[in-house]
């Protein structure tokens, strides 16, 4: 599978060791930084990781920053991307069961390398269920701002 990785200065170990772990297992892993402890900013990261997936250069990402929140929140800037934060396996499988999500944040301040590996191993073991979560998922996609 093509996975995008990206994280902010909170999160860069725990994805560098994702990352490494997924061309392991034999997934062609894009890292989009960043790559050191200097401070930078999630949204920055986020926006990277939602173009890479939106555009199809990647089929899944994965987000990583201190609590998992904002990196997500940047992500989900982007119409073509669905990312859930998830700290556990089970939510992870819902995502996807459910909300065809095609990111998932993490928090690296809030799980350790163990569930966060879990937690990808289920977003990845997981297919999306369609069926009445179809309509759901269509629904998502067609939110628009009021611009008033």
């Amino acid at each position: 599978m093509r996975i995008a990785v990206a994280a902010d200065h909170a999160g860069y170990v725990l994805k560098d060791e994702l990352a490494a772990w997924l061309r392991e297992a034999g997934h062609d892993v894009t890292d989009l930084g960043t790559n050191g402890p200097e401070s930078v900013d999630y949204p920055e990261y986020g926006a990277k990781l939602a173009r890479a997936v939106g555009s199809g250069e990647a089929e899944r990402g994965i987000a990583v920053c201190g609590s998992g929140i904002g990196i997500a929140i940047a992500v989900n800037r982007f119409a073509e991307c669905r990312c859930a934060q998830v700290n556990e396996p089970l939510s992870a499988e819902l995502a996807r069961t459910h909300n065809d999500a095609n990111v998932i944040a993490l928090g690296a301040r809030l799980i350790g390398s163990d569930m966060a590996k879990a937690c990808v191993l289920a977003f990845l073991d997981t297919d999306f269920a369609g069926g009445r979560h179809q309509r759901r998922v269509d629904q998502l996609s067609s939110l628009v701002q009021d611009s008033d």
